[in-house]
């Protein structure tokens, strides 16, 4: 008796197929849970129910990801165009009666770095919704989170809207949580008590500046889909996804406002830091002056020459003294008074 072949192992938290979750949504149902083989056989039935979608989300470092896309889902080519073609820039288009969207996010342990934001693919159709990324993100862990707790879904433009609106909250803890950061650099610099404050400051304005480059929808290619949607699309769902946009406007404002704020402390913080440096320049300066006099005179009395003034007077040290101490008050005078002035 041969021995079964062994099917080559699944990456982490995958199928063979690479596929990470896959859920069945029907009219007035909770949302089950299917594996590749079980879409695979609801993707080829002759006839699909009207009111029934579905969704599959992929992990594209697994190889046979997209093989299994290209061979089993009828997905535009567009979709594997906008896998490879290295753009980043969330946008949503329209290709014929599918929707190509290209949505950014942070991984799922995001720790406030530029490097932490990777990209979604989907695709939306009637009946399928296909996404895929490469690293976990936090706006489809909670989409996943809510399908298993019982999300009821009645199309797939409302999927998308939830995908997004999910994106939208995770902007809002991002913005929440570096507003906390910068109140407490504002707090340690107006106690006067922070170290390298502007490298700090400088690292969390790069990274409202990446964020807000690459989650900010295409307004372009959103007024074209809103304008001119599928025809599957009904206007309820054409009017959630506008109103998900201008959530996203909302949380991009917020974004400018604090990166101004960042731009604000940095100018304070400059501002400090030139005036530190001008006040220690002033002191070398003071310094300098006060010991001109007391240098010139000790030059000129170390000479080894004859002539040398009070060197036979009995008090021609005190006398020395005293005119190094007279000069040297009248230097003292005329750079704090300019220093007054100023």
């Amino acid at each position: 008796m041969t021995a079964p072949t062994p099917a080559p192992p699944a990456a982490y938290g995958t199928d063979a197929a690479g596929l990470i979750c896959g859920y069945l949504f029907g009219p007035n149902t909770q949302a089950r849970p299917v594996a590749a083989d079980e879409a695979v056989r609801w993707l080829t039935e002759p006839a699909v129910c009207a009111d029934s979608f579905l969704w599959l989300h992929f992990n594209l470092t697994h190889t046979g990801a997209q093989p299994w896309l290209a061979q089993h889902a009828a997905l535009p080519q567009t979709f594997f165009d906008a896998l490879n073609d290295g753009l980043h820039s969330t946008r949503i288009e329209r290709d014929e009666e599918s929707l190509v969207a290209v949505v950014n996010d942070v991984h799922f342990d995001f720790s406030f770095e530029p490097s932490d934001i990777s990209t979604l693919w989907a695709n939306v159709g009637q009946h399928l919704v296909v996404t895929a990324r490469q690293r976990p993100l936090r706006s489809v862990d909670r989409l996943r989170e809510a399908a298993k707790t019982g999300l009821r879904l009645r199309s797939t433009a409302e999927l998308l809207e939830h995908l997004l609106r999910a994106q939208a909250d995770v902007l809002v803890d991002i913005v929440r949580g570096v507003t906390g950061r910068v109140d407490s650099i504002e707090d340690q610099l107006l106690a006067n008590r922070l170290d390298h404050k502007r490298a700090r400051l400088g690292a969390l304005r790069r990274l409202l500046v990446r964020l807000q480059r690459l989650l900010a929808p295409e307004p372009a290619a959103l007024f074209r889909l809103l304008q001119h949607p599928p025809g599957w699309m009904n206007e309820p769902d054409v009017q959630a996804l506008r109103e998900a946009s201008e959530e996203f406007s909302v949380v991009l404002r917020d974004m400018v406002a604090l990166q101004e704020r960042i731009k604000l402390l940095q100018e304070e913080i400059a501002a400090q830091v030139n005036e530190g440096n001008n006040r220690s320049l002033f002191v070398l300066t003071i310094v300098t002056v006060l010991a001109l006099p007391i240098n010139i005179i000790a030059g000129l009395l170390g000479m080894n020459v004859g002539g040398i003034p009070l060197a036979q007077h009995a008090h021609g040290f005190w006398i020395v003294v005293a005119i190094i101490a007279t000069f040297t008050g009248v230097a003292a005078f005329v750079a704090f008074r300019k220093r007054r002035d100023g």
